[in-house]
């Protein structure tokens, strides 16, 4: 006797990402009978989410059981897999997030991973998943948690830490799309590329990109060299001047340095959008309207894979087919000049035994410092929220590194209690106090 497959989405009103995700689970013939059950707080996003799930799987021919549930341990009760793409506040806390430091002059591009932006969203989400997490070790102990909500590394961390889970991993397609983009920069295969990446999430290295066992680094030199358009971009100058090229687009890895927002000419020179996020959530609540109007109108949808890591590894653990996928881990000895307690992003192997992260060795060092940077005001951040320290706050914004080329320590602080009053009732209360420069 078979058991079906139990895939429990949270926060499946981001319809948009759970109808690619979905494409890619009823792409595979062992899933197209999973039992997808589907949660989320707004019911009408809910029951949006529940009719593109329908569409989805009569377009892929499959036959899954598919649930809604407003109750979120309904939806996880015998969930094999978890997937979180809960986003906490939605539009309007994003919007935030961009405003209030707007005011002090920060600028931002992204505000999702590092940052005011990225500290407050990880603040915000904090809670849900120390919920989430109490859910899962008492309906669905022995479930995968794959989890898609940014800022990635914080929340792996917070989840490992605060709620003792071992079965977590964090996943992005950054890794993915960069070797893509830059296969088809140099002219070559995607699929003849072999490639080696490790770091952290949104900061990880291209440590090895190899065409039939030619190094490709030489001649994404001369393109370089002879394209001054390409040089105007973060990620290539990043690459000219510390030698691996960065996994993320420059949007994201210009908030990660101080060396670049904080500068007209900079801003100029690499073309940097600042605030492009805010636009990124107007297109995604119109395609969220489009998406719900059509399904109203019975008008058919466009069905899209989208290549995510969530739904190969559930089937690779499902049917023990073999994969290599980039996942976001502990650092238990992965990557020897990073913290331990940190989250790094490394290649992973995939089969019926479960994820299991590969051992990366020492970084080279001028990665490993960027990359030590970062994680530790992830680390602030995460023991603010453990020891219930609003002071760490403070101090993770310190450490940040576009935060403090931008601003003196007392203007840090004061957009930090601008913020907690701003988002007050989405963090934890003892996060909540307003502690003045």
């Amino acid at each position: 006797m078979t058991t079906t497959t139990k895939i429990a989405f949270i926060g499946a009103g981001s319809v948009v990402f759970t109808q690619g995700l979905l494409a890619d689970l009823f792409a595979f013939p062992e899933l197209k009978d999973a039992h997808i059950a589907l949660h989320d707080i707004d019911p009408e996003r809910l029951a949006t989410a529940e009719g593109a799930a329908r569409h989805i799987a009569g377009v892929r021919g499959a036959r899954p059981r598919i649930t809604a549930h407003a109750e979120r341990r309904a939806a996880l009760e015998g969930a094999d897999f978890v997937i979180n793409i809960v986003q906490v506040g939605m539009g309007e806390a994003t919007r935030t997030d961009f405003e209030v430091p707007a005011r002090y002059g920060l600028r931002q591009t992204i505000g999702d991973t590092l940052g005011v932006g990225g500290v407050f969203r990880a603040l915000r989400t904090f809670p849900v998943l120390a919920s989430l997490g109490a859910d899962i070790r008492e309906v669905c102990p022995d479930a995968w948690l794959l989890n898609y909500t940014n800022p990635m590394a914080m929340n792996v961390q917070y989840l490992t830490q605060a709620t003792g889970l071992t079965r977590v991993v964090g996943l992005c397609h950054s890794v993915y799309w960069t070797i893509r983009d830059l296969s088809e920069l140099l002219r070559v295969p995607h699929e003849e590329v072999t490639y080696r990446a490790a770091g952290v999430n949104h900061q990880a290295w291209v440590l090895r990109l190899e065409h039939h066992g030619e190094d490709l680094y030489p001649r994404l030199d001369a393109l370089i060299a002879d394209d001054a358009q390409l040089r105007r971009r973060v990620r290539v100058d990043m690459y000219r001047r510390l030698g691996y090229y960065p996994t993320e687009t420059s949007e994201h890895s210009a908030e990660y340095v101080p060396w670049y927002l904080h500068h007209d000419g900079e801003i100029d020179r690499l073309r940097l959008p600042v605030g492009a996020y805010l636009g990124i959530v107007e297109e995604n609540t119109a395609e969220y309207e489009r998406t719900r109007a059509a399904l109203a109108g019975g008008t058919p949808l466009p069905v899209e894979g989208t290549m995510e890591y969530a739904p190969q590894i559930i089937h690779s653990v499902t049917t023990g087919t073999p994969r290599t996928v980039y996942g976001n881990v502990p650092n238990h000895g992965l990557i020897d000049n990073l913290p331990a307690t940190g989250t790094v992003e490394v290649p992973c192997l995939v089969d019926g035994t479960g994820v299991q992260p590969t051992r990366a060795g020492a970084l080279p060092p001028q990665c490993a410092a960027l990359n030590r940077t970062y994680l530790s005001m992830n680390d602030l951040v995460v023991r603010a929220a453990l020891d219930d320290e609003p002071r760490h706050i403070r101090q993770a914004l310190m450490t940040d590194p576009a935060t403090a080329a931008a601003l003196p320590v007392e203007r840090i602080w004061e957009l930090c209690d601008d913020m907690v009053k701003a988002h007050s009732t989405a963090l934890q209360p003892g996060l909540r106090e307003v502690l003045g420069a």
